[in-house]
């Protein structure tokens, strides 16, 4: 099931590299790693589409809808791929370029992008967007 959110902010970075460049697949095997350890507070998670997925390309996204808004008891999922020039450029998000990536930063990650989506979700702007009934899915 996935929904209509309004989103334009920026990417927050989680670490700094130090001016160390890691090589696409170490870092997407550190996301993967954090993803599966379920690391945070529950409300974003992330892991490969497919276990089978040598290339670590195609990833799925969840995010639980934060209380209090109309996103609430809601599941939003999203499919995430990564590119080969991963993280040099951002990944795209349900095939389509989502605002919040015109700011991606290579030490941006799959994690603060959905946490930043999650946090999109309480902007006095998007709380009054209306969402589809439920067990309905949204597509653009």
């Amino acid at each position: 099931m996935s929904h209509h959110i309004d989103v334009t902010s920026t990417i927050v970075d989680t670490e700094e590299c130090d001016g160390v460049k890691v090589p696409r697949n170490f870092r997407l095997l550190d996301e993967l790693e954090e993803g599966q350890k379920g690391v945070g507070d529950g409300t974003v998670s992330w892991g490969l589409e497919d276990d089978e997925d040598m290339t670590l390309t195609r990833w799925t996204g969840m995010i639980i809808g934060p209380p209090r808004t109309h996103y609430e008891n809601r599941i939003y999922s999203l499919k995430v791929e990564c590119g080969q020039r991963y993280p040099e450029v951002a990944p795209t998000v349900d095939s389509r370029s989502i605002p919040i990536l015109a700011n991606w930063k290579n030490t941006s990650s799959i994690k603060a992008v959905l946490q930043d989506l999650r946090r999109l979700m309480t902007s006095k702007e998007n709380t009054k967007l209306p969402q589809p009934p439920e067990n309905q899915t949204y597509g653009n």
